[in-house]
């Protein structure tokens, strides 16, 4: 079955996007994430799609 993929959809659920962050804003997420049962991952995804919803 092939699918039409829309220009504003991914082929995959996930893509991979690297950045570098300063070493205390890591040690925050890090610190959040283990107090919370979360991976690093998790927080910065809840995190941006939280700020990005807001600049709708």
């Amino acid at each position: 079955m092939t699918e039409k993929i829309s220009a504003d959809q991914c082929q995959d659920l996930t893509q991979c996007l690297t950045i570098e962050l300063p070493c205390q804003i890591v040690e925050r997420v890090e610190r959040y994430a283990k107090e919370n049962g979360m991976d690093a991952a998790g927080v910065l995804i809840e995190a941006l799609d939280s700020f990005l919803r807001k600049q709708d």
